[in-house]
């Protein structure tokens, strides 16, 4: 899958295509940029990341540096004296970047977690570069980091989200030496039909749809990733069910999930961790709307939150504190973009009141904008500190 004839036909198809739609923009086209990891200090991994980024990244902003900052791995050590005892390392999801941890590292760092962040390769630079990414390659980085993470600290966790939980559960489920697992919105199961079948669809298809360039100003995430990058998503998760199958995992997890999760099979993860995940101190907070009470280790949460215009629960929102000054209630960045009528959606990017929910949220006279923060992340990282102390 890494052979470098597979990446040139890809690049060829994909810069064939998009001659034929006539939009030809850096964006689409892979670069020739090398995601190295395998360095003795992670200082030395952060530096030669931020080279990298400068080189290759296509901005979609005016500020370069702040694109960097956003997308280069990240570590945040506790201010206690002494040396830290524990530490974190955290795996973004498909199409994501480090900060995605921004929030949730913080508030790690300050229960005195040394966290550390790594970036996956195709990512942070251009969605084209993912034409040529490896799922063996992402579990090498969560490998090395993991190894890299237990010279500093004696106890190691893992965490990630997505995509990312994949990584982290599947490094975990190999390494008897991981205390414990952080997953947020784990993505062991989609419930995206042409998953499975993307694999082979990216050989000749480098694009499942037309990339919309419009509005491609966020700098933490890709609004759009190529096929391959699906088929090495659906890796992470067929590794990850066949995993789960094969064994329980008996060490404490946080798990947290919404119900109304457009990219995954919620429910059908939900029961995996009731039956699978089997320590007793392992927790999950379960988002919905529906009246359900929380029973045994699942907690339910309210996704309905009317006095913040909030319908439901969003997969990425997980992850951001309402303060965030990005994504936060009130953040700069809003997607408009959220599967909704082209009006609702126009109406949303002329500045309109919206209301904020996962991707395809529809209320008849309503327009909806997407979720991105958490209007429970304090109450989310409280119970993740419960789990794991």
């Amino acid at each position: 899958m890494r052979a470098s004839v597979f990446v040139v036909v890809l690049s060829l198809l994909c810069l064939a295509g998009c001659q034929q739609t006539g939009a030809v923009n850096p964006l689409l086209l892979p670069s020739d940029a090398r995601f190295e990891y395998r360095f003795d200090r992670f200082e030395d991994y952060q530096a030669a990341t931020a080279a990298e980024l400068k080189q290759h990244r296509v901005f979609v902003t005016d500020d370069s540096a702040q694109e960097i900052a956003m997308n280069q791995p990240f570590e945040l050590r506790p201010k206690a004296d002494g040396r830290p005892t524990r530490g974190v390392l955290l795996v973004h999801g498909l199409g994501d970047s480090p900060w995605s941890f921004v929030d949730v590292g913080q508030a790690l760092m300050e229960q005195g977690y040394l966290v550390r962040t790594v970036l996956l390769e195709g990512h942070g630079t251009r969605p084209g570069d993912m034409i040529g990414a490896d799922y063996q390659h992402w579990r090498d980085v969560v490998a090395h980091h993991t190894q890299l993470l237990k010279q500093e600290v004696g106890k190691v966790y893992l965490g990630g989200f997505s995509t990312g939980a994949n990584l982290a559960y599947l490094q975990a489920n190999n390494d008897p030496e991981i205390a414990g697992l952080m997953l947020f919105s784990p993505a062991f199961i989609s419930d995206e039909q042409f998953i499975g079948l993307s694999p082979l669809l990216a050989w000749f298809k480098p694009w499942l749809y037309e990339p919309s360039l419009e509005g491609s100003s966020n700098a933490a995430r890709y609004r759009f990733v190529p096929t391959n990058g699906f088929a090495q998503y659906y890796y992470s998760s067929a590794a990850a069910q066949d995993a789960i199958d094969d064994k329980p995992f008996e060490r404490p997890v946080f798990m947290a999930l919404t119900a109304h999760d457009s990219v995954l099979e919620a429910t059908e993860i939900r029961a995996l961790f009731e039956r699978r995940f089997t320590h007793p101190d392992s927790r999950l907070i379960w988002f919905d709307n529906r009246g359900e009470i929380g029973q045994d280790r699942v907690r339910v949460l309210d996704s309905r939150v009317p006095e913040l215009k909030i319908s439901n629960m969003s997969h990425m929102g997980m992850l951001f504190s309402p303060a965030n000054p990005y994504y936060g209630i009130d953040g700069s960045q809003r997607i408009c973009h959220n599967g909704q009528t082209e009006m609702d959606t126009a109406a949303c990017l002329e500045g309109e009141p919206v209301w904020y929910g996962a991707w395809g949220t529809q209320v008849e006279g309503v327009a909806h904008a997407r979720l991105t923060f958490n209007p429970y992340f304090d109450t989310m990282m409280a119970q993740l500190n419960r789990v794991f102390e």
